[in-house]
């Protein structure tokens, strides 16, 4: 082993204290940004594996009733790919044990095909029997939060009307990822659920024969938005048309959009604070170490040691707390992505999210926490570099004086490494013969020129 790595761990031991302050604080920053991107990427991922498989509409509208016929006119509009006419209505539950009543949304299901847009997974039972109008499917947070399974009865209150209705099966939609009742700004899965009924036997119940009051469409490639939803609120006007809206206004996608914003803004904006005061604490501290190691630098150099071989010994320190702070980051922000990521399963329902921050995340957080704490070593490393031997070996002058000479190692100690001659003071450092004189006296200035004192 070099003399000067055994050095270094002899000094990173004996600064151990501020090492584990400054590893503590660039381990903050880098847990918070491996998190946060990590978290991030699960959820963006998720969400878009799980609309394109399960084909999640790019526009919706409501209506007061129209006729189906319409439908031909809405998949003639330029730009829609797709259209869907469904019922949906709102239902009133009476489930055992709840004093307050459950209310639900329930929505229509194609009788013998499957939806061709929002296609819901299903999670166990099965789909509803077209021969067995009372069939439905039930939403499984609703159904896991009040005990339900397949095969249980269900009595719901539909259009005034009470109902017997038996679950088939349990399902998850993309359109309903962060479900929230009426007036409500958090999913309350104990007394909010969502059914799916027969197309034939809700049409019957909401005397809505040949009818619908619902619309979903998906979009070209290259479709306008703004021009399709423009051509759809003049087609349905005549018929109660409520406005239709993109994936913008859709409740779930809003709520999961501004989420995923939120993560954005703490990965970009929390981590640099924590880097800044790292660099800080790591110049403060190498600053104060090179300070009291001046006269063995001297030393070192006057041993022979190049500059560059002690301006690395100090890098190596800075870049050993880097190290620790560096481990420290990424393993306390991979489980913290994972406790978060569990976090969110409780209220964005997704047949699966796993938290997985990929390589960019920590490849990106290990390359800031060692730049950090290097670009804040540089300003000592630098103090310690440009140190003449003969200059570090003597004490530092007192800040006062040392301003006066011109800086801080004193003008007079340049004058006399360059060996000028300087007529206001007529050789004052020059002896007989050419010996140069090492003075240590006290230096004085006054008006005409510079004074050693015995």
């Amino acid at each position: 082993m070099r003399a000067l790595d055994a050095k270094l761990l002899r000094d990173l031991r004996r600064i151990w204290a501020q090492t584990i302050a400054i590893a503590l604080v660039l381990g903050c920053g880098l847990m918070v940004l491996v998190m946060a991107n990590g978290t991030l990427r699960s959820l963006s991922e998720t969400r878009a594996t799980f609309y394109e498989r399960h084909r999640f509409a790019d526009v919706f509208a409501g209506v007061t009733r129209a006729p189906r016929s319409l439908l031909e006119q809405v998949l003639a509009i330029d730009g829609v790919a797709q259209a869907e006419a469904r019922i949906v209505v709102p239902a009133v539950l009476d489930l055992a044990g709840m004093t307050e009543p459950a209310t639900a949304r329930v929505l229509s299901l194609p009788d013998a095909a499957s939806p061709r847009l929002n296609l819901p997974l299903l999670r166990s039972g099965r789909m509803p029997d077209p021969q067995r109008p009372d069939e439905v499917l039930l939403s499984e947070p609703f159904a896991e939060a009040n005990g339900l399974v397949p095969g249980d009865p269900l009595a719901i209150t539909l259009k005034g009307q009470r109902r017997l209705l038996r679950v088939s099966g349990l399902i998850l939609s993309p359109e309903f990822i962060y479900a929230i009742g009426p007036g409500s700004i958090m999913p309350d899965d104990r007394h909010f659920g969502l059914i799916w009924m027969n197309e034939t036997a809700m049409a019957t119940a909401t005397d809505l024969d040949g009818a619908f009051n619902d619309l979903t469409l998906s979009l070209a490639r290259d479709a306008d938005e703004d021009a399709v939803i423009a051509a759809l609120d003049r087609l349905l006007a005549p018929h109660g048309g409520t406005g239709a809206y993109g994936r913008d206004r859709q409740t779930s996608h809003v709520f999961l959009n501004s989420e995923l914003q939120e993560l954005t803004t703490i990965a970009v904006f929390m981590p640099p604070v924590f880097l800044i005061v790292s660099a800080f604490l790591v110049n403060m501290v190498l600053g104060r170490l090179i300070a009291l190691e001046r006269s063995q630098i001297g030393l070192l150099k006057a041993l022979g040691y190049a500059t560059s071989d002690i301006a690395a010994h100090y890098l190596k320190m800075s870049m050993g707390i880097g190290v620790f702070g560096v481990g420290l980051g990424l393993a306390s922000g991979w489980w913290a992505g994972q406790w978060m990521t569990g976090m969110y399963r409780q209220f964005f329902r997704f047949p699966f999210l796993i938290y997985d921050p990929g390589f960019g995340a920590i490849g990106l957080a290990a390359i800031l926490g060692m730049a950090t704490v290097v670009l804040g070593a540089l300003r000592a490393v630098w103090s310690s570099a440009r140190l003449a031997p003969a200059v570090a070996m003597s004490p530092p002058y007192p800040a006062s004086l040392s301003a006066r000479l011109g800086g801080p190692d004193g003008a007079l100690a340049g004058a006399a490494a360059n060996d000028h001659d300087d007529p206001a003071l007529g050789h004052p450092l020059a002896g007989e013969g050419g010996c140069d004189i090492l003075w240590c006296g006290r230096v004085g200035r006054r008006a005409g020129g510079v004074f050693l004192y015995l």
